[in-house]
This record gives C-alpha cells, sequence and structure tokens, in this order.
C-alpha cells in the first residue's frame, strides 16, 4: 500500500508508529505533523524514491526549488491537508513523468541494440543514434570512359608527348617517393603513389582526381611501392624494415613481411604473383612467397646496399643495383641473377663509376635502362653479357644524388625521365634526343611514369608532397 511521507527536521513519532496508525473507512492517510526526523544522509537517500509514490521532503540546510515536481516547500508542508489513497495515486500519476516529456537537455537511456539501429524514417528523433560507417565505392569493378574509349579502338594510337596540366593531386605531407600506374589496361586510371609520410595512397588520376584508398600499414616512410602483376593488390617496402601485400580494394594488409633491413625496392615476378623481391640497407636480397610468408631465396654478394630492382622479361632472370663502385670501375654497380639457382650470372655490366638509382625495361626490345649520377641513362642489352650500347645516352638532364626514376611510353618510343631541377624530360628512344621538357615542379621531380593506355598522359611526383598529371 502507498502512503505520502513528508520529512521535516522537527522530532515526532517513531517509525514503528507511523507504520500502525490507520485511520477510519478503511483507507490510509498520513497529516502533515505525522512526520519524523531523518540523518541528512538519510534525506538525500530519500530524494530517490520512483513514482508512483512521490515524496515531500525539505530540510534546514537546502531549500527546495517549488517548481521541482514532487516538492514542497516548510510552509507549505504545513499547511498541506491528508491525502487519500485515491488522491495520492492520481496525483502520483500526473508527476510520473514519462521520457519522452524530459527537458531537451536530459535524454533517456537507450539500449545498445536500439543505438545500433539506423533511423529509416525522415521524422528527427530524440534517441541517439549509431552512427555506422559509409561503405567505400568498390574501385576495381569502375572502368574510366577515358580509358574505356582507348580501349574500344582498333588501331592502338601511337604515343605522344604530355605538354598541358590536367590536375593536380595535393594530400600527402612529405616527400613523394614514386608513381605508377596500374599495370591492367582497365584499370590504368588507377595511379599509386608511395610518400615520406608513412603512407601511400590510389587515385583517380583521369577523371575526378580523388583519392581513393588510403593505405597505412607502415609505421615509417614508404620508400618503394608498386603494382601486383594482376593489380589487386600493392607491393610495399619501408625503413620500418617491413614488406608487405595489401589488398588494393579493403586497404587491409594480408602479409607483413619482416625484412630485417630498410627496404628501398620491391618487384613483383612477372610470372609468379605470389612472389617479389625485397632489397635495402643489407648485402641480401630476398624472395619471399606472400602464401607461406617466408623467404624462399637469398641472393648474396659484397655490397652496402641494394638501390633498384628489376625483373627480366620471363622473370627467369633479374639486375640488381647497388651503390658499390670503385676508383676507376663500377665493379659489382649492375648484377644480373638467376632467379632460380640465385647464382650471379655477371657483375661487370656497368664499367663507369657512378651508381643507378632506377632501372627501367623496355616494353618491347630486349633492353633496359639504368638512370645514372652521371646526368645521364644507359643502355643496356637483355641478352647475355648484357652489353652497354655506347652509342645511345639519354642526358640533358640532373640527377645530383637523387632517387630519379624513369619510364617508357606503352609502345617503346618515348623515355621519360625525372631531374632534381624540378623538370620532366621526354626523350625519343631511338634517336636519344630529347623532344619535350615539363616545367613541372619547383622541388627536384623524382619520378615520372608515362600512361599504358592514354597515348600523351603522364604522372609526376616532387620531393615536396605534389602529384600532377599531364596530357
Amino acid at each position: 500500500m502507498s502512503s505520502l511521507v513528508a520529512y521535516e527536521d522537527s522530532a515526532s513519532d517513531s517509525e514503528d508508529e507511523i507504520s500502525q496508525r490507520t485511520f477510519d473507512g478503511g483507507e490510509t492517510s498520513l497529516s502533515a505533523s505525522s512526520v519524523w526526523t531523518k540523518t541528512e544522509p538519510e534525506v538525500e537517500a530519500s530524494c530517490q524514491v520512483s513514482p508512483p509514490s512521490p515524496v515531500y521532503y525539505t530540510t534546514s540546510k537546502q531549500t527546495l526549488n517549488p517548481d521541482t515536481p514532487g516538492c514542497l516547500l516548510e510552509s507549505q508542508m504545513r499547511n498541506a491537508t491528508p491525502l487519500t489513497l485515491p488522491h495520492a495515486q492520481a496525483h502520483a500519476d500526473s508527476l510520473n513523468v514519462s521520457k519522452r516529456h524530459l527537458p531537451p537537455t536530459v535524454r533517456p537511456y537507450v539500449p545498445k541494440r536500439q543505438r545500433q539501429v539506423p533511423v529509416e524514417s525522415g521524422e528527427p528523433s530524440d534517441h541517439p543514434v549509431h552512427i555506422q560507417r559509409r561503405e567505400e565505392k568498390p574501385i576495381l569493378s569502375e572502368v574510366s570512359p577515358m580509358v574505356k574509349q582507348c580501349l574500344s579502338q582498333k588501331n592502338p594510337v601511337a604515343s605522344g608527348v604530355p605538354r598541358r596540366l590536367l590536375m593536380s593531386l595535393a594530400g600527402h605531407q612529405g616527400p613523394v617517393n614514386t608513381v605508377k600506374w596500374c599495370p591492367v589496361p582497365h584499370l590504368s586510371h588507377l595511379l599509386l603513389s608511395a610518400s615520406m609520410d608513412k603512407t601511400c595512397k590510389v587515385w583517380d588520376a583521369a577523371e575526378s582526381g580523388r583519392c581513393l584508398r588510403l593505405y597505412t600499414c607502415h609505421s615509417e616512410a614508404v620508400r618503394a611501392a608498386c603494382w601486383s602483376t594482376r593489380g589487386t593488390h600493392l607491393i610495399t617496402g619501408s625503413f620500418d624494415k617491413s614488406a608487405a601485400l595489401t589488398d588494393v580494394e579493403t586497404a587491409q594488409p594480408l602479409v607483413k613481411l619482416d625484412a630485417q633491413f630498410r627496404v628501398m625496392c620491391v618487384a613483383a615476378h612477372p610470372s609468379q604473383p605470389e612472389v617479389f623481391l625485397c632489397g635495402g640497407h643489407s648485402p641480401v636480397v630476398k624472395a619471399w612467397d606472400t602464401r607461406s610468408a617466408k623467404v624462399v631465396r637469398e641472393y648474396r654478394a659484397a655490397v652496402q646496399q641494394t638501390l633498384d630492382l628489376l625483373f627480366l622479361r620471363g622473370g627467369s632472370e633479374f639486375i640488381s643495383s647497388t651503390d658499390c663502385v670503385s676508383r676507376d670501375s663500377a665493379d659489382r654497380t649492375l648484377i644480373a641473377w638467376d632467379y632460380s639457382t640465385t647464382a650471379r650470372i655477371s657483375n661487370q655490366i656497368y664499367q663507369e663509376r657512378y651508381t643507378c638509382p632506377g632501372l627501367a625495361l623496355h616494353p618491347v626490345e630486349d633492353s633496359f635502362v639504368a638512370q645514372t649520377n652521371g646526368n645521364y641513362m644507359a643502355l643496356f642489352s637483355c641478352q647475355r653479357p648484357y652489353r652497354m650500347n655506347k652509342r645511345r645516352r639519354y642526358e640533358g638532364h640532373k640527377v645530383e644524388g637523387y632517387a630519379v626514376q624513369c619510364s617508357f611510353s606503352s609502345d617503346g618510343t618515348l623515355l621519360a625521365s625525372g631531374s632534381s631541377s624540378g623538370s620532366a624530360h621526354v626523350f625519343d628512344f631511338s634517336s636519344s634526343q630529347m623532344v619535350h621538357t615539363l616545367r613541372a615542379h619547383s622541388q627536384p621531380c623524382v619520378s615520372v611514369s608515362l600512361h599504358p593506355v592514354l597515348p600523351t598522359a603522364a604522372a609526376t611526383c616532387d620531393w615536396a608532397g605534389e602529384i600532377k598529371v599531364w596530357v
């Protein structure tokens, strides 16, 4: 049976006497004078009585707000008339404020399951709603209209020279080490960039210029990055002494490998998608199998570090560029390796005393070029004994110790290179003459990548973190 109780500081009947008191009519009532004294902690505890039994209370040390439901001032309690049970129940129902009538600053507790349910109606709700992350749009299922138009042509268009700026891509907070287009033709609108700000990004560099994915699987600067042969994964190497295989779509690392040295270069095997090479601040080049996350082969040389790696056609042999030079010759500057047997085929390929920070394979002919710190690019044969062509030398740009990279056009008629002066230079492969110079950046331009499908498109990056696309 419910009752209404009023508290005062003055002493009165004991609790047992009040509980045994009954009135005529079979109904229990309590006058305002029938109160007992409670201590201060008990008063605070009694203030939390839940409806439908509202409590009138006051203390000599605290003045209650008359606007607060369920609370009366001392003068009002002294003049209060006894309430019978039906009247008390009706009064309690009027004071039972529902959740929907709470002040706007007070929100009721909502269970976790209800918070996770999205609001489908357009009506506003006071309940806090769990905001779920919007699913990212797939990027490997789309084809750029520009790329699709070029792929639909029966006769491929000859490569042209990029001359005007199409867009600038800003987003990296550190120097960008490399930019590479996706090698898969229908996904070639995707551009990969690796930066010293510990991140890699994939851009829509043919249409919108948006950053489609951000990859943060390394804790130090990302020095090298490349696409897998199928275009579904990224291979990255970092100064955190690890190499990673990352899913392009989900941006989640599938395998992270402990290389035990700072990784400076990576190369995907052209015929075995699960295998890639990595080299860096170590005399050892390691071949990893991503299925087992283990080293399957090691290639040891008497060098301090490996600058770049390049698989020759078919993947049975590869070239490694090192920092080892001598006074009169560059012994072991370029080393040819047999991939299967790990045997060193030749280390007398390049006889000049310059290191080679970049290598590029010709898409049609059996030849490759090496970017040298002598401010020129040298041409070599892919056939043993890998002789250098002394009649062709691509020069006119500056390297000056930067890891400047170079690339060929899809038909092999053009060769492009960056420069420490910030320019991008385009050469005619057959005549080795410079045909055009792009005033691309104010900082050293360390990478130029010619598009594999679009005839005149190219991407450049610089030491200030800027990426530009040219057509």
